[in-house]
């Protein structure tokens, strides 16, 4: 669904919504400590096999004229602080958005779905091989 945008004397803008959950899901991804980000079952499935490469899996906003909600549904790498990760997921999605669209972000809610532990047990394996 698009947003009723701007007009201004040469038109009007608007902003898809999908737009939107691809400028939070890029910049939350970006993030330390963001592992990737949680979708539902059947977007994750359709990952899997190659049919959809969705740069706003984990994402829902709802857009307005000028403002705009966002949640947002994040794995956390171990071993990194799950308020902190998520405050400066909020903090970076924010001005993200509002720098790209003029948009103004109302809300930034962050869902901590999992905890990923791949990057750990992979250098704890290597570390014990005999070399």
């Amino acid at each position: 669904m698009e947003n009723p945008g701007l007009k201004n004397t040469l038109g009007a803008i608007r902003i898809a919504d999908e737009v939107v959950e691809v400028i939070a899901g890029l910049a939350a991804s970006e993030v330390e400590g963001v592992a990737g980000m949680s979708g539902s079952i059947v977007g994750d499935i359709a990952h899997m096999i190659g049919r959809n490469k969705n740069l706003s899996k984990g994402v829902k906003v709802e857009v307005g004229e000028q403002e705009a909600a966002v949640d947002l549904y994040i794995i956390v790498e171990y071993g990194y602080s799950i308020p902190q990760v998520a405050l400066h997921v909020q903090q970076i999605v924010k001005d993200a958005i509002e720098s790209m669209t003029g948009l103004n972000v109302v809300e930034t809610n962050v869902y901590i779905q999992s905890v990923s532990f791949h990057a750990n047990v992979e250098n704890k394996e290597e570390e014990n091989r005999v070399k």
